[in-house]
């Protein structure tokens, strides 16, 4: 092959992995933003809409911990077809169906897809950007927070316009189908694995050395993360009175940030040294969180968002840069616990609003984000202990 076709290889695939996180960040917030009026129209309770979207996380959670073996024995062309296809059964049935268990079942299927396209965008980065993962997928992830930006601003105009929020949801197919079409076209890299792995031997291959570390750290940052992204509304809502539009704002005012800080934080992370730039990050959303939470000052809670920003992408860019065998199934567990920490983040808030108040669950966060920072700070001490050994 050419030179000339192996940069267009590059761009495109390139381009289809950042599309990935656009539509997974717009999929994936457009549920937060219609919850209120989903649990209006089906009369449901706080508890009852946290189940709903448990299943989402639980389908996430398989999902990546099956994709990253998937990835090493079929290749990452079928992990991120099957991500496509997944989104676009769960998202038809989401925006169809009226039952609690039918709209579980829905967004079961739809954590299928995103937890695919968890593990298929990131491990196509890491393969094709050697030298500037960290920039890579620090940049990808900037498309994840327009999507998520994009999601309650849309739905905000919508709901100013009297649509509902099925209908909403419906419109994400538009672009499910527009991204099928184009992987099934493009030639994804091959693994670079010798040998598939199989279910046996996670435990040896995943858990070595400092990587446990690493899941607790990915998991209360996902809990922390997910659980704001989707209680947010409800919060700025019902507990302090404000209206749908200036709420949905504030959830696009977060991924703004979010987005934002990805873009800068891409450039700056390489310095100041992965682990470093992570913890100083997760300190920062510790104190917006409670200041956003406990004050007046409600735009702290979106404000989060920057600090926010980097987390996610550049532990995954530490993990890979520490683990360089059976790199896609390493991944796959990482993204396994980014999973679980989306059932175990928005679930507990969900049902600490149901038993003691709305104010008490959605402050669980600050719990979450602090057990974040701990566990950064221990992979960061470890780590700087072994530089000076």
């Amino acid at each position: 092959m050419s030179n000339s076709n192996n940069k267009t290889t590059l761009i495109l695939l390139t381009a289809i992995c950042f599309f990935a996180f656009l539509l997974f960040g717009i999929t994936d917030n457009l549920k937060g933003s219609t919850l209120p009026a989903m649990l209006a129209e089906l009369n449901l309770d706080y508890g009852t809409g946290g189940n709903i979207f448990f299943s989402q996380y639980v389908g996430f959670l398989i999902a990546t911990l099956i994709t990253g073996i998937l990835a090493d024995r079929f290749g990452l062309k079928l992990v991120i077809v099957l991500a496509g296809i997944f989104l676009a059964i769960g998202v038809a049935g989401y925006s169809s169906f009226s039952t609690p268990f039918l709209l579980s079942a829905s967004l079961f299927i739809v954590g299928m897809g995103l937890g695919a396209f968890e593990l298929g965008p990131n491990a196509v980065i890491v393969s094709l950007y050697h030298e500037q993962k960290g920039l890579y997928l620090n940049l990808m992830a900037v498309m994840h927070g327009l999507g998520s930006m994009i999601a309650p601003l849309f739905a905000g105009l919508l709901f100013s316009m009297d649509y509902t929020w099925r209908t909403i949801y419906r419109w994400d197919l538009f672009l499910v189908a527009i991204f099928i079409l184009t992987s099934l076209l493009l030639r994804f890299p091959k693994s670079e694995e010798k040998a598939a792995l199989d279910f046996r031997s996670i435990p040896n291959v995943a858990f070595k050395r400092q990587m446990p570390l690493y899941y607790a750290a990915m998991l209360f940052y996902v809990a922390a993360e997910i659980g704001l992204a989707s209680w947010l509304v409800v919060y700025l809502q019902d507990q302090r009175g404000m209206d749908a539009v200036f709420s949905n704002n504030s959830l696009a005012l977060f991924f703004g940030l979010l987005m934002i800080g990805r873009l800068i934080g891409g450039f700056v992370v390489k310095r100041l040294g992965y682990l470093r730039s992570i913890l100083i990050a997760s300190l920062f959303g510790v104190v917006s969180i409670i200041l956003g939470i406990f004050t007046p000052y409600t735009f702290f809670l979106p404000l989060t968002g920057f600090f926010f920003s980097i987390i996610f992408p550049t532990i995954t860019a530490s993990v890979s840069d520490s683990e360089h065998e059976n790199i896609n199934t390493i991944l796959g567990m990482l993204f396994t616990f980014s999973g679980l920490g989306g059932v175990v983040g928005p679930w507990l808030m969900a049902w600490g609003s149901e038993l003691f108040g709305l104010q008490v669950g959605f402050a669980i966060v600050i719990l979450l984000s602090a057990l974040t920072s701990v566990f950064i700070f221990i992979l960061y001490e470890r780590n700087q202990h072994g530089k000076s050994s």
